[in-house]
C-alpha cells in the first residue's frame, strides 16, 4: 500500500476507536480527513506522505489536535462556528477544515510535529486500584514516580475524588472527580494510602501553570466530550496551585537514574505509567525493562519496589493493569482498563 493509503487507512481505522470511546464528533472529523484530503496544502502532504506508522504514531490524533486547537482560540472562526456546541452538517464541516488548511497551513502543518498528551485523567482511576493494592500488600507509603507524566495530572490522583461503581473513595469535596463504571471485585479501598513524595519526567513535559501549554493540553481533547474536557480542566487547575512539576527527561535515562540505588527504607519505590508504553522505541522499552529487574533484585521487605503500568497489550480495545512488586518479583495482572478509563474490570480483591 502507498503511505497516501497507508495514513488514509490510519484515520479510518481512528474512526471506530473515536465512536467506541465516545466522540462522534471527532471520528467524523477523522473520516473527512481519510477520505477527502488532498496534496495541496503541506498538512495535507505531511500527511499522506507519512513514513511512520499512522496508529502508532497517534497521526489523526495530531491532525485533529491541530484543527482543535484553532478552533477553541479563535484564530479560524470558520472552525469555531461548526466545531462543538455548534452543529453542522458534513459538506459544512469539510468547507471550515479546507478554510482552515488554506489560512494556517504552516500552524496545522507544524502541529504534527509532536504526538497527542491527553493526560487522561479518568485513568487515575486505574493507578488508584493499582496503589490501594501495593499498600494493602506492603503496608508502607509510596514513593511515586511517573514516566509520559505529560502535565502530571495522573500523579496527584491521590488528591481526587472517586466514583467506582457503586463505591466512593477519597474527599466529597475535591475539585477533580474520577468517574468509572467499575465491574468484578472491588480493590482494597479501605488500605491507608499515604503518598511519602512524588516525581515525574515527560520527553516534552507541560506546565499546567502556563497558558500555552494548557491550551495545547486541552487542543487534544476530543471537542464533543463536555465533561472530560472539564474533568481535564480541573486537574490542571489543581496541579497549577499544588506546583506540580514534570521533569524534561529521556524515560530510560530517568528510569535508570531512579531506579539504580536502593530506595529509602520505610517506603516502596513505586514506577507507573499509562498508555506510555505504545510510543517508546524498543530499545528505551528494553532499557526500562532491565532497569526495573535489577532494581527488583535489590528490593528488600523494607524497601520494595512496584512497577504499575496501564498498557495496551495483546487484547484489542482495552488496557492491561499489571502490577509487578518485588522482593517477591510477582507480576499479577489486575484488571483491565478502557484507554479512557471510563470502564474497569478488576481481578484483585
Amino acid at each position: 500500500m502507498s503511505a497516501s493509503g497507508t495514513a488514509r487507512a490510519g484515520f479510518l481505522a481512528q474512526v471506530e476507536a473515536c465512536r467506541l470511546l465516545g466522540s462522534p464528533f471527532t471520528a467524523r472529523v477523522c473520516a473527512l480527513l481519510g477520505e477527502r484530503l488532498r496534496p495541496e496544502t503541506e498538512f495535507g502532504r505531511r500527511i499522506l506522505g507519512w513514513s511512520g506508522h499512522p496508529g502508532l504514531d497517534a497521526l489523526p490524533l495530531r491532525a485533529t489536535g491541530g484543527l482543535n486547537a484553532l478552533a477553541r482560540s479563535g484564530r479560524s472562526p470558520a472552525l469555531a462556528a461548526v466545531y462543538p456546541p455548534h452543529e453542522a452538517t458534513d459538506e459544512a464541516l469539510w468547507a471550515a477544515i479546507e478554510t482552515a488548511m488554506t489560512e494556517h497551513d504552516p500552524f496545522l502543518a507544524a502541529y504534527l510535529d509532536s504526538p497527542p498528551q491527553t493526560n487522561e485523567v479518568t485513568r487515575s482511576s486505574a493507578v488508584l486500584g493499582g496503589c490501594l493494592h501495593i499498600t494493602a500488600a506492603t503496608g508502607l507509603p509510596l514513593d511515586l514516580h511517573e514516566i509520559g507524566a505529560s502535565a502530571g495530572l495522573n500523579l496527584n490522583f491521590d488528591q481526587y475524588a472517586y466514583d467506582l461503581g457503586d463505591a466512593r473513595w477519597g474527599a466529597s469535596g475535591a475539585d477533580v472527580r474520577v468517574v468509572s463504571r467499575w465491574d468484578g471485585a472491588m480493590p482494597p479501598l479501605d488500605a491507608p494510602l499515604s503518598i511519602r513524595s512524588r516525581r515525574a519526567c515527560d520527553v516534552n513535559p507541560i506546565d499546567a501553570r502556563r497558558d500555552e501549554d494548557r491550551a495545547r493540553l486541552l487542543s487534544y481533547v476530543w471537542p464533543d466530550q463536555v465533561d472530560r474536557l472539564g474533568r481535564i480542566e480541573a486537574a490542571l487547575g489543581f496541579a497549577a496551585r499544588a506546583g506540580t512539576v514534570v521533569e524534561k527527561a529521556d524515560a530510560a535515562d530517568w528510569v535508570e537514574a531512579n531506579f539504580g540505588a536502593a530506595g529509602t527504607p520505610g517506603g516502596v519505590k513505586v514506577l507507573f505509567h499509562t498508555i506510555v508504553w505504545q510510543y517508546l522505541p524498543p530499545e528505551v522499552k528494553a532499557r526500562i525493562a532491565a532497569a526495573m529487574q535489577a532494581a527488583g533484585m535489590a528490593a528488600t521487605a523494607d524497601a520494595p519496589v512496584a512497577w504499575l503500568r496501564v498498557e495496551a497489550d495483546d487484547v484489542q480495545g482495552s488496557a492491561g493493569i499489571r502490577l509487578t512488586l518485588w522482593p517477591s518479583g510477582e507480576e499479577r495482572l489486575l484488571g483491565r482498563a478502557d484507554f479512557h478509563g471510563r470502564r474497569i474490570i478488576w481481578n484483585e480483591g
